[in-house]
């Protein structure tokens, strides 16, 4: 699947609520998990020793919330390309919630929408809704909204 790409404001406008996606599946494997656990400091042991996490309270290893989470952005290029502005950073993120966990070899994808796009005095802040599916499970991995400042051209 390519990505939608949009080049102007008013094209990200006209597309506040249409669905994008879903992506592509992406696996969430233990040396992902393990990585994730060595950037971040975080080394839990329901994430990283798999033969405790097998006696634990998900009967395996799962990954970090914030992991999850961090694979937005990757998703979102999957998804959409925003070729418009001088540059486009994170701003912020919105109401995330983890429902269900990510044992590890779990696949994953996402589905964006555009939600709001409003100005503001530093450029346009653009918030979108992600929702990470979890491919068998029942309830979404990762619910949230990111903030996107699209600066001026």
């Amino acid at each position: 699947m390519s990505p939608r790409v949009f080049t102007s404001l008013e094209e990200v406008g006209s597309a506040l609520g249409e669905p994008l996606g879903p992506g592509d599946w992406l696996v969430v494997g233990q040396e992902r998990i393990d990585a994730f656990a060595a950037a971040t400091g975080d080394h839990q042991w329901i994430h990283v020793d798999p033969a405790r996490a097998a006696t634990g309270p998900f009967g395996r290893a799962i990954a970090h919330g914030y992991l999850t989470l961090s694979l937005i952005p990757g998703f979102g290029q999957r998804l959409f390309r925003l070729d418009l502005g001088r540059a486009r950073v994170n701003y912020g993120v919105n109401k995330v919630r983890f429902p269900s966990p990510v044992p590890a070899g779990s696949r994953l994808r996402a589905l964006a929408t555009f939600a709001e796009l409003r100005e503001s005095a530093a450029g346009a802040l653009l918030t979108t809704r992600y929702t990470i599916e979890l491919d068998g499970g029942g309830k979404p991995a990762c619910v949230a909204e990111t903030i996107t400042l699209i600066l001026e051209a």
